[in-house]
């Protein structure tokens, strides 16, 4: 059976999907249940911004989770969903998108999907919004020029149904080898999809200070800096709101 979509909710509208999945968190047979909508009215985004795609334009939807203790880390989940994300991309359209930290999904520097984890002590909700039909023009009626849309770059339209469901499927298939230990592949994914191994970086903390160096090595386990008198600065991923390339 599969660990996630074994149960799907679809609704036409909703204010929140991570909201509507994290009503049901209090009865932990409900792992792996996903929420999807064709709109949501108060969608949030990282950092309590908020999010909102004309109805029918996009994916939107939430992943209830009771993962593991090992698992339950914004760190993993976010990289698992991100990661999931790519690939569903690339099968796709053919297009090889990246990961921004912390949880932002790009194809040629522009948005094209935005991943939030929220959780509780025993479960956590995995929001995903990836924009699939939208316009040019209607980004620019947003004010967001930064953002693409999978109709865009592949330039035909998707049916997002049918794209939603291989995503989910990537969801199980990655979620699957987590449970059964492999950190490691998903780490690597993770890693390349960043791709800033070896790069000259700023590290923004939690608390809005800012190091920079050379980015010698990321994992789950610690982002690896060396700073520019030689020395070695480890952090936690959750402890770095932001890491982006060093424009010198």
């Amino acid at each position: 059976m599969n660990r996630i979509g074994n149960r799907v909710a679809h609704f036409p509208s909703v204010d929140s999907t991570n909201s509507t999945a994290a009503a049901h968190s209090s009865d932990a047979t409900n792992h792996g249940l996903v929420i999807t909508a064709d709109a949501q009215t108060a969608g949030r985004g990282q950092y309590q911004r908020t999010w909102q795609a004309p109805a029918g334009s996009g994916i939107l939807m939430s992943v209830l989770l009771f993962p593991l203790d090992e698992l339950r880390r914004a760190s993993i989940l976010t990289a698992w969903a991100a990661v999931s994300v790519c690939e569903t991309i690339l099968q796709a359209t053919g297009q090889q998108a990246t990961i921004k930290w912390p949880n932002d999904v790009l194809i040629h520097g522009k948005k094209v999907c935005g991943i939030l984890c929220e959780g509780g002590a025993k479960h956590i909700v995995a929001g995903i919004g990836l924009n699939v039909n939208q316009s040019a023009d209607d980004f620019e009626k947003m004010g967001l020029p930064d953002a693409t849309s999978l109709a865009i770059v592949a330039g035909n339209a998707f049916d997002v149904p049918n794209l939603t469901s291989h995503l989910i499927q990537q969801l199980d298939a990655k979620y699957d080898r987590l449970i059964h230990g492999d950190i490691a592949t998903l780490e690597g994914d993770w890693k390349e999809r960043i791709g800033l191994i070896g790069q000259q970086v700023i590290v923004e903390k939690m608390d809005g200070r800012e190091l920079a160096g050379r980015l010698r090595e990321m994992a789950f386990d610690g982002v690896v800096v060396e700073f520019a008198d030689g020395s070695i600065g480890t952090l936690p991923p959750e402890a770095i709101r932001h890491l982006r390339q060093h424009s010198q």
